[in-house]
């Protein structure tokens, strides 16, 4: 994605079913867990550059004996900073306290069997080291102590404050992170409590009773209270100071959660590759967390999947195909290929099939394998053009023509290169746009000048600024007749508030087109109608809200759109026609057919929360709000 939007945040979760001693003896070390889970972090570190962090627990240790660790970081390389920090507890162990295990549970930190690691790419939140997960409640009570982490965003934070508030919480802030952690650290000491009065009641001294409700927690009960009407897309962990685990997931599936089991390690990933990578494991050994569901692993390490909400339609984030998971997933992989294949025909279209004077490339390298879906679109239609050509002309072909119809083919080339030694860190905005305009270089000598075609291909276009500062000047230095950009993903029109970083209206460009359209065709009072209607829909039931701005966009095509953005984006010191092609939302559930969470694409949310969220943004921009709308 040429433009930079922010990431969705990453889980990994390892609970060790061992002691400690059989991964010493297996694999030559008692480390083995905190070792997988450094590979497990760094292979989704896609997923977060903001900050990370890594809580343990240690099972079954003395008391006096500190069994909870905790370490982050929002440093510039911030996986390597909390790994670091948990080295240091063992560097200077000698052979013979590195193998023994006893001694490394009940004096080193970070030497547990339950291991919680987090990436965080931070949508609202400043980036201080209090907003890194994993975050803890602590208490004297074992059983009352709750380490959370997750890849969420709640749309109904007031509510969920509110609700604090009336059971006689004082919550030191209003983010979903710290106001979840309350809420559920209320109702597991409610059934704390419930168990204690129980086991008090049948005659347990206190002590039986720490050790009866450290087997006995009700997790299921716990969640399904806690996560009675949250709204939003989340995938969360928690860890229970006596060692049972849940990982919860949204009931519209719109965040992901996969898992691994075997008779050594229960692991869980935001992706499914950094299992199969960190574990060596087919893919069909990985389950996918229900909507809904929670993986619960209890401290003796059975584990179940219990379902904890209804489940609705399932709604999982289409960008997460798209773009923000990595590629190396099979199914991902060959989605990504399928929505380049798909587009095809439109650039066809585009440049009338004049594939001689047409050179097609890809910006960024994460475009890369759409680029090689489009590829194969183009060339199924040249082998079928080919054939027919052949069959057509029969015998009076000449040797000369035929050469000519089969070496038709697509002219692939690597134009833009990205100069990662340049750093686009300087805030004036005058150098730094300049800085910008040259992280990109071009290979040069390829495009034949005022002849060829140029066409690259992109994940996806949402504000169109570095197309606009930076990668539309350099790749007019080639002097080609026409750009044509593609964008992989449809034209992004709403916010999201489920985990990216798009909630305001006016930084689409869908959005910039849109007013552009409505002026020039004197049709601004619409705009304000829709202000109207959306104040109007902000006072019904969330469950009776609708998405006033669907209804603005409908007056105008998406090719009209599209040729909008066209003429918004195109600096006006250079020399080539711009063309700008989306793809279209039906192409993209062909593509993605079970991930059909299109809401910023389309406006049609998942959840009741999503709807009052685009009418408030909408508002925003309205009254000259520049804030959030969650």
């Amino acid at each position: 994605m040429s433009d930079s939007i922010k990431h969705e945040c990453g889980i990994a979760f390892i609970r060790l079913k061992k002691p400690l001693d059989f991964y010493l003896e297996k694999y030559g070390s008692a480390f083995y867990g905190i070792k997988k889970m450094n590979l497990l972090m760094l292979k989704q570190v896609n997923r977060g550059q903001d900050g990370a962090g890594l809580a343990t627990i240690k099972l079954d240790v003395p008391a006096g004996k500190r069994y909870i660790s905790r370490t982050r970081s929002n440093s510039d390389n911030p996986i390597a900073s909390v790994f670091k920090d948990i080295h240091k507890h063992f560097n200077d162990l000698d052979a013979d306290q590195r193998r023994n295990t006893e001694y490394l549970k009940n004096e080193i930190p970070f030497t547990g069997e339950l291991i919680l690691g987090h990436l965080r790419y931070g949508t609202y939140a400043k980036n201080t080291i209090e907003n890194c997960h994993p975050f803890l409640r602590q208490n004297n009570w074992q059983n009352r102590n709750l380490v959370l982490a997750g890849n969420f965003n709640l749309t109904n934070v007031d509510e969920l404050f509110n609700q604090l508030l009336e059971i006689g919480q004082h919550p030191k802030e209003k983010s979903d992170s710290v106001l979840m952690m309350e809420k559920i650290g209320h109702f597991l000491d409610d059934e704390n409590q419930l168990l204690f009065d129980e086991y008090r009641n049948l005659g347990y001294s206190s002590e039986e009773i720490s050790q009866l409700i450290a087997s006995n927690l009700d997790v299921v009960r716990i969640l399904k209270r806690s996560f009675k009407n949250i709204d939003g897309g989340y995938a969360m962990v928690g860890m229970i100071g006596q060692g049972d685990t849940f990982v919860l997931r949204d009931p519209a599936g719109i965040r992901p959660a996969f898992y691994y089991e075997d008779d050594e390690v229960a692991v869980v990933t935001s992706e499914r590759p950094a299992i199969q990578t960190a574990f060596n494991v087919p893919l069909n050994a990985i389950k996918e967390i229900g909507p809904g569901n929670a993986l619960i692993i209890k401290r003796d390490g059975t584990l179940s999947e219990e379902n904890i909400l209804t489940p609705t339609k399932r709604l999982s984030c289409s960008f997460e195909r798209i773009y923000f998971s990595r590629g190396n997933d099979a199914a991902i992989y060959e989605e990504r290929k399928e929505l380049g294949r798909l587009i095809a025909k439109r650039v066809r279209k585009s440049i009338d099939n004049d594939f001689e004077n047409t050179v097609f490339s890809y910006i960024p390298n994460t475009a890369s394998t759409s680029f090689y879906g489009m590829i194969d679109g183009l060339n199924e239609y040249l082998n079928t053009y080919k054939k027919e050509q052949i069959l057509k002309h029969g015998d009076s072909l000449s040797e000369k023509e035929l050469e000519r119809i089969l070496a038709l083919r697509p002219r692939r080339e690597k134009i833009a290169i990205k100069d990662v030694k340049l750093r686009t860190f300087i805030t004036a905005d005058q150098q730094r746009d300049d800085m910008v305009g040259h992280v990109y270089d071009v290979t040069y000598g390829i495009i034949r000048p005022g002849i060829d075609t140029l066409v690259v291909i992109d994940d996806s276009i949402v504000r169109g600024t570095t197309l606009k500062l930076s990668i539309l000047r350099i790749l007019d230095r080639l002097k080609p007749k026409k750009i044509v950009v593609i964008s992989s993903a449809p034209q992004i029109r709403y916010p999201d508030c489920y985990g990216i970083d798009m909630s305001k209206m006016k930084d689409f460009v869908a959005f910039q087109a849109l007013l552009k359209l409505l002026e020039e065709n004197q049709l601004e009072h619409k705009m304000e109608e829709a202000y109207e209607l959306a104040k109007l829909e902000l006072k019904k039931p969330e469950a009776e809200m609708r998405n006033v701005l669907q209804d603005v966009y409908a007056l105008f095509t998406a090719d009209q759109i599209s040729a909008k953005i066209a003429e918004i984006i195109t600096p006006e010191d250079i020399d080539a026609e711009v063309e700008i092609l989306y793809q279209t939302i039906e192409d993209l559930h062909q593509a993605c057919p079970n991930d059909k969470g299109d809401w910023y694409f389309s406006g049609n949310y998942p959840t009741p929360g999503g709807f009052r969220v685009v009418n408030k943004a909408f508002i925003n921009f309205m009254e000259g709000v520049h804030e959030r709308a969650y």
